[in-house]
């Protein structure tokens, strides 16, 4: 009987760039004599080395191991269940730890299946790459199907993503339609992810919106500092009058926008029966530097030292949300501020660090 030998499948002395030899019983040395034999769907047999199956496949050993009823007996592994194709390539990576792109391509569904069933962890993750690498929209739910079977978190992952942002495409291939009927948990999971992911991002554009917004309070407190102790072009302190000489300091933009509101606060005659908003904002802007400043004895700004002593006197009845946007607003200026230093280091170790890279710098 002729017997047909992988070249894969036979380590060492065998050219393993033929794809198949073919060896009679008769013929083949005694060195390469296999002592198992991998029963296929198809009825193929596929001889093999039980030393090589027991070194690559905890399962595959405890078969081996396995007593059987008659000693003389030739010992037989059925794996059935997939292409005939695919076992070959199976026992291929067993020998030789390799798996062709053509091999992943046609049988990379059935290999990630064997390679979970038999604990061969080394090509659980070529395949777990590999099908990430061809997830599509006709596929994805099958590959999703079968990830989440053979415990492969990152795959089931992927095709998740890929689900959740394709929707709308991958609800009318053939996988989604028989999910539906076959698998509704699965479907439900699916959905659930998608609105866990949209409130993700929700969650996110939130947060950086509030950042944005504590970033610019923290710029304002610095120009606040700034007007009332150096001065700027339209307002200064007291004693200090606006020089018209005076360019536009690098936070002109905020800047312009706090003198405005400091010279409509000096003005307004509604703010004494507290019906002006501009005036209440800069009423918060004053608390705000208030309780942020550490130097209140010798600060410049208006009324930093007052707003501390009613701060102290009313400490028990003190505004939980007040204190945790002051909190924010600390936060997002040591944030501000560490990300302007890190920056900074970077283009001097560039060498490209000059007048622009100073006037950016936050303190």
């Amino acid at each position: 009987m002729e017997v047909c030998y992988n070249a894969n499948t036979i380590a060492g002395h065998l050219d393993v760039h033929s794809p198949v030899t073919t060896l009679t019983k008769e013929n083949a040395p005694a060195f390469y004599e296999p002592d198992v034999q991998i029963l296929t769907s198809g009825g193929l047999r596929i001889p093999v080395h039980a030393s090589i199956l027991v070194s690559a496949s905890p399962v595959l050993e405890n078969i081996i191991d396995r007593p059987r009823k008659h000693r003389s007996s030739e010992k037989v592994i059925p794996i059935l269940g997939v292409p005939c194709g695919a076992v070959s390539s199976f026992v291929g990576f067993l020998y030789t730890s390799r798996c062709t792109e053509e091999e992943m391509e046609k049988y990379g569904i059935h290999l990630l299946a064997l390679s979970h069933v038999y604990s061969v962890p080394q090509l659980k993750q070529r395949c777990t790459k590999g099908l990430g690498e061809r997830l599509t929209i006709d596929n994805v739910v099958d590959v999703l199907q079968l990830a989440r079977l053979c415990d492969a978190p990152d795959l089931y992952l992927r095709c998740m993503k890929l689900a959740a942002s394709r929707f709308k495409a991958v609800e009318k291939t053939e996988g989604w339609k028989f999910l539906q009927d076959h698998d509704p948990w699965l479907e439900l999971q699916i959905l659930q992810f998608m609105d866990e992911a949209e409130s993700r991002i929700k969650r996110t554009r939130r947060r950086r919106q509030e950042q944005g917004l504590y970033l610019q309070l923290s710029e304002a407190m610095e120009c606040l500092e700034h007007i009332c102790t150096e001065g700027c072009t339209s307002v200064g302190p007291y004693e200090v009058g606006p020089t018209k000489n005076r360019g536009p300091c690098s936070k002109f933009s905020t800047c312009q926008g706090l003198q405005l509101l400091i010279r409509h606060f000096a003005t307004c005659k509604k703010r004494v029966n507290g019906g002006c908003l501009r005036c209440k904002r800069m009423w918060q802007l004053l608390r705000l530097h208030s309780s942020m400043c550490e130097q209140s004895d010798s600060c410049r700004v208006p009324l930093c030292r007052q707003f501390k002593l009613k701060a102290q006197q009313e400490k028990k009845g003190d505004d939980g949300r007040w204190r945790l946007l002051v909190k924010k607003v600390v936060s997002a200026k040591t944030i501000s501020s560490l990300s302007q230093q890190k920056r900074k280091r970077m283009e001097e170790s560039r060498g490209t660090v000059g007048d622009y890279s100073i006037r950016s710098f936050k303190l």
